[in-house]
């Protein structure tokens, strides 16, 4: 499905602006962006998503700057450029600087290497890290 299949509020049915309205709720937006108009082709798909990303985002024992970080990172990782933005920009507003997000990027690209030559190598992992 490409984004020429974006469902706007006024053209959606009341199951989907029941979740549009969800959402612009809980994140305090105006609209909701792009991601959810594309998964609102298929109701079912769109609630469970935003249902389950609500639910993990929410606070818990991970403030919400570092569950961005790490939707970021792992973004990154994944080569979506689109939650990449779009998680930089609610990590942004979460608190992240721009000495944070350049640190945020030596990460991912240092854990990425060595991810690689740990694999690549098959190192064993050692007992200690067992526990």
């Amino acid at each position: 499905m490409t984004s020429k299949h974006l469902i706007e509020y006024e053209n959606a049915n009341s199951r989907v602006r029941a979740v549009y309205d969800d959402i612009k709720q809980t994140r305090q937006v105006a609209d909701v962006n792009n991601f959810w108009k594309c998964l609102a082709a298929h109701p079912d798909n769109l609630e469970r998503t935003w249902q389950s990303l609500k639910h993990i985002m929410a606070p818990g024992a991970l403030d919400a700057l570092t569950k961005e970080l790490i939707y970021v990172a792992v973004s990154v990782t994944n080569n979506c450029t689109y939650c990449i933005a779009s998680h930089t920009a609610s990590a942004r507003k979460a608190g992240m600087t721009d000495e944070m997000f350049g640190e945020l990027q030596a990460v991912i690209g240092m854990a990425n290497e060595t991810n690689r030559l740990a694999t690549g190598y098959r190192v064993p992992v050692d007992d200690a890290f067992l526990q």
